[in-house]
């Protein structure tokens, strides 16, 4: 099973290799990891999304607790939550293909960010089903390049 972690930290200068040695040095594997400032400048928040059972992941969680920079550590696998993923993917666009490819970015509610006479790159946001779905339709007209972020996570209200 895989487990989304939140993870406030300290901004701090090597805060983040402190926290993925922490992961290598006991073989435990992240699939994906995202950072960035919150509303504090001072504090940032990580999300993880780590495979394994619940006692593989309750003692990553009590690894991450001893850590001298980390505020704060929560489980967001079985709470309520909004989770994101964001692409931008260049994808071939010639001829008729193009209007094609316009019209699955407007069904997906992507957005096309920059247009060449050979291809288009485009934006798209959402959960991790949008996501496969949109790859899986745009797969057939050639991906030249793919950049994709890790899953970002928050509470719903009175979730934590």
């Amino acid at each position: 099973m895989k487990h989304v972690i939140s993870v406030e930290v300290e901004n701090r200068f090597g805060i983040l290799a402190r926290i993925s040695s922490l992961f290598s040095a006991r073989g435990f594997n992240i699939d994906s990891l995202a950072v960035g400032e919150t509303e504090d400048p001072t504090v940032s928040r990580m999300t993880l999304v780590v495979p394994g059972d619940d006692r593989i992941i309750e003692q990553v969680i009590k690894q991450l607790r001893k850590l001298i920079d980390v505020i704060k550590v929560v489980d967001l696998t079985d709470k309520e939550r909004i989770e994101r993923e964001l692409i931008l993917v260049k994808v071939k666009a010639k001829g008729a293909d193009r209007a094609e490819i316009m019209r699955i970015v407007d069904i997906f509610r992507a957005r096309i960010v920059d247009v060449h006479p050979d291809s288009f790159i485009i934006e798209a946001t959402g959960s991790e089903e949008k996501i496969k779905g949109i790859l899986s339709l745009l797969k057939s007209f050639g991906i030249k390049k793919l950049v994709r972020t890790g899953k970002i996570a928050i509470p719903r209200e009175g979730e934590g």
